[in-house]
């Protein structure tokens, strides 16, 4: 890989970040710039921990458990997601730390669902500079398709985090609703022809959906010193 194409690699890792950047800054959303890249560096932390987690797995044998369950929604979905909901819970364990005001005894939930928004991208930020290199169409291909689907796992790990104390079910709803479209979204792309399509569909309308609730109720604004 030539210098050009590792400028485009990075061009087009960067775009959903960049996109969502300037959807905030265009939206007014009070998310200070040290929080917003917090958030990005907590995705990667949770890449590696989900990374950590699938090394404790062991092989399993017989192609509907490793093929299908075992590998698409316990070894890659509910890995990648718990990786995810730890990392955003020890953000917000640490945030008196980080706060120039604590408006509330726990964040409300817009702040996670922006902040879990926010990991998910990161996530998908580093995991598609890894694959890159190999093939820049599959770089591509996964920032319209993976980078929404881990945007949109990330928003509801991010309330899940927020709910988890006060209400655990609630909190659970979310985290295995982001397990399950994930999985689900595993399941379709690796299928070929009409399938596939179905994979972009999960991944966009997940992000629509998570969207369409972060601006649907009050940003509080979360800054850091």
């Amino acid at each position: 890989m030539d210098e050009w194409d590792l400028l485009l690699l990075v061009i087009i890792t960067l775009l959903p970040l960049i996109s969502v950047y300037l959807w905030f800054r265009i939206s007014k959303f009070p998310v200070g710039l040290v929080w917003f890249l917090l958030a990005l560096l907590g995705g990667a932390a949770a890449l590696l921990v989900a990374v950590l987690i699938q090394s404790l797995f062991p092989k399993f044998g017989g192609n509907f458990t490793e093929g299908f369950f075992f590998n698409l929604f316990i070894k890659i979905a509910l890995t990648e997601e718990l990786g995810r909901f730890m990392v955003l819970l020890l953000l917000f364990r640490l945030r008196s730390c980080f706060y120039r005001s604590m408006p509330t005894e726990s964040p409300p939930l817009s702040q996670g669902l922006v902040t879990g928004l926010l990991t998910g991208l990161g996530f998908a930020a580093v995991e598609t500079a890894s694959y890159g290199p190999a093939n820049l169409g599959i770089a591509l291909f996964r920032v319209f398709t993976t980078a929404p689907l881990h945007g949109a796992c990330g928003a509801r790990n991010g309330a899940a985090a927020i709910l988890c104390t006060r209400h655990p079910l609630r909190a659970s709803l979310r985290f295995f609703s982001a397990v399950i479209i994930h999985g689900m979204y595993n399941f379709m792309v690796i299928r070929t022809g009409f399938y596939s399509v179905f994979a972009v569909l999960i991944a966009l309308t997940a992000l629509a959906s998570s969207i369409q609730e972060i601006r649907s109720i009050p940003i509080t604004p979360f800054r850091l010193e």
